[in-house]
């Protein structure tokens, strides 16, 4: 595995941690990010990470915006996926008109989020589109600028289609100030990442600010080769450094805690050495797994379009990184006995925001059907991968 060079945008991640931490019973009680952390993240760069440098951005490697976001989220599960929604959305940027995009990102300090899910309507108009829908899972968007909402195409009321059974679709860039966002954020976790409900009614979108991931992007350059699918690599970064809190949590407090009947430490239990090596190992396999894969995947978008098996080989280890942390959590959190349940320690949160993570269509179960279809032969529609 390539290793890449330390970026200070990492160091400032790990200077944050303990500050973010230190909020995290505070976020939970909002429901969504103090508006200083989001300003404190938009200065420091995180929603900058995968911007193209011609606009503005930092352009990283997707290895370095992986480990970035995997620092935070140790620190605090929220904050990492509102640094992780931020960042993603904005690698858009490179499918944007060259005017639109140095519009949009203006200030080096822009916030931009929003949902891919196709699950609008877009009435093609001279010059654009009417778009209508609601979108769920509108992470941070209490703090951005500007939203992207996922639409199917449609003329005359009725769809249009790229080919049989497929309809055509776009994402579309609306100001915040025309989105309507609808507090419906009552969760079992990630609950200070503030993703309610954002919705728009017939709203006049031109046509420079839609596009599709299918597309060749118009920033030619490695990064925008990379089959992020806008979340990419990054859920799995978020479920990998919770799971890292997580052991971290109970190595504390296995340490700290008598266990009365036995009249030792927990840490002395064998079954509790047994459960720390396991999730140990089950944590830095998949992240070895994951990383490797990013390293090889975006050295092939140097060379120029990703084969399907590259695609799926991704999106296997993004799946496998996220379950296995899942399983990892769990783990630790059983092995943690009473303790553990309550409001105070961080254990509990770690295994609400791990389980809340996992629900999300970009790393459920079903993408493991399309890798292993690519595993046997099977050629999957390209909008899977």
């Amino acid at each position: 595995m390539t290793s890449l060079p330390p970026h200070p945008l990492l160091a400032t991640a790990v200077e944050l941690a303990p500050r973010l931490s230190a909020r995290s019973a505070e976020f939970e009680s909002a429901r969504r990010l103090p508006p200083d952390v989001i300003a404190e993240f938009a200065r420091a760069g995180f929603f900058r990470m995968l911007i193209p440098e011609a606009y503005g951005g930092l352009e990283l490697h997707p290895a370095l915006s992986f480990q970035v976001i995997e620092a935070l989220s140790q620190a605090d599960g929220a904050a990492g996926w509102c640094a992780m929604i931020g960042a993603s959305t904005g690698l858009s940027s490179a499918w944007l008109p060259e005017s639109v995009a140095r519009a949009v990102f203006s200030s080096p300090e822009v916030i931009i989020g929003g949902v891919a899910a196709p699950l609008g309507r877009a009435e093609r108009v001279e010059g654009g589109y009417r778009v209508t829908g609601r979108w769920p899972w509108a992470s941070a968007g209490h703090h951005c600028h500007w939203l992207v909402g996922g639409a199917v195409v449609t003329e005359g009321g009725n769809p249009r289609f790229v080919r049989e059974g497929v309809p055509e679709t776009r994402l579309l860039y609306f100001p915040a100030e025309s989105v309507t966002l609808h507090d419906t954020w009552f969760s079992l976790g990630l609950c200070g990442t503030g993703s309610g409900d954002m919705e728009v009614r017939d709203l006049f979108v031109r046509e420079d600010h839609a596009f599709t991931l299918l597309a060749p992007p118009r920033v030619s350059r490695p990064l925008y080769g990379f089959p992020f699918g806008l979340l990419g690599h990054a859920i799995p970064a978020v479920a990998l450094g919770i799971a890292r809190r997580a052991i971290d949590e109970l190595l504390t407090l296995a340490r700290q805690k008598t266990v009365l009947v036995e009249r030792r430490l927990l840490a002395a239990r064998p079954a509790v050495q047994e459960t720390v090596a396991e999730a140990d190992a089950e944590v830095r396999a998949a992240r070895a797994f994951l990383l490797e894969v990013i390293h090889a995947t975006f050295d092939a978008s140097t060379k120029g379009p990703v084969s399907m098996r590259a695609r799926a080989d991704l999106r296997l280890a993004m799946t496998h990184g996220t379950r296995a942390a899942a399983r990892a959590v769990d783990r630790v959190y059983e092995a943690a006995g009473g303790p553990a349940v309550f409001h105070t320690h961080a254990l509990q949160r770690c295994l609400r925001d791990i389980h809340t993570l996992t629900q999300h269509a970009m790393v459920a179960r079903p993408t493991l059907e399309i890798t292993g279809g690519v595993l046997l032969g099977f050629d999957p529609p390209l909008p899977n991968l």
